[in-house]
């Protein structure tokens, strides 16, 4: 069976003036599947992350060579970039959520993009949250601030409010490094829950996360992809000595 690719990059550079952020990465992430990105800081993950909803359009002095493909459309190519990141959603290190009710948080991306009608937003919002592993949670407080949720739950609640505008493609920038180990543990198993219907692609430090929950794993450093493949592959034979020294603790 041929696999289908939601991301795929030919060739990819990035500088921010001089200044070479990443390298010649040529990565096919398949469709269904959870991707993580590892790597030493300041090695270029996040950047490839953003690259993938153009998040770096919003820098100064980015430019970007080759090629990015999300699900084969040219994302470089004229294409409307708000119903871009509305297909490819994402999931910041700290929670980010809007200073205004959980409900309003769900709904403002699907209001955003057009949806106006009540009974609509009230399935978004059970969905969602539902999806979220959220809903039992908060559903008798969706009409109070989203600031009294605690740190899991809010990071949580970003992830509903993701997936609220139906995304393809959900990006997860260290999404449980400002989470204490249970609430880690429920985006984790929350990640595989949604790996059936979305890909995910997942920037993390933590090794026995990444082991954990991801199919492949790519390894970073210095802006360049040393290693790519399916997770227990990489962690059990890595191919590149780098790649080898960083997960054995070696360097990083």
């Amino acid at each position: 069976m041929v696999e289908k690719y939601s991301i795929r990059t030919e060739d990819l550079d990035l500088h921010y003036d001089a200044f070479k952020a990443l390298s010649n990465v040529n990565i096919q992430i398949p469709e269904k599947t959870i991707t993580a990105f590892i790597g030493p800081s300041g090695c270029g993950k996040t950047t490839l992350l953003k690259c993938f909803n153009r998040m770096n359009d919003l820098i100064a002095n980015c430019r970007i060579t080759g090629k990015i493909y999300v699900r084969d459309i040219d994302i470089h190519s004229d294409i409307d970039v708000n119903a871009l990141r509305r297909d490819v959603g994402m999931v910041f290190q700290k929670p980010n959520v809007f200073p205004m009710s959980v409900r309003d948080n769900v709904t403002f991306g699907p209001i955003t993009h057009g949806v106006k009608k009540k009974s609509d937003l009230d399935k978004i919002v059970y969905e969602s949250l539902h999806n979220a592993g959220l809903w039992n949670e908060v559903k008798d407080r969706l009409n109070k601030s989203a600031l009294g949720l605690s740190g899991g739950q809010q990071q949580r609640l970003c992830i509903a409010r993701a997936l609220a505008v139906s995304p393809d493609i959900l990006l997860m920038d260290e999404p449980t490094s400002a989470l204490d180990p249970i609430s880690s543990g429920k985006i984790e198993d929350l990640c595989d829950e949604l790996k059936s219907r979305y890909t995910i692609v997942i920037v993390t430090h933590n090794m026995q996360q990444a082991i954990r929950i991801s199919d492949y794993t790519a390894f970073f450093l210095l802006g360049e992809m040393l290693e790519f493949g399916e997770t227990e592959e990489v962690f059990s034979n890595p191919k590149n000595k780098k790649c080898e020294n960083y997960i054995t603790g070696r360097f990083g």
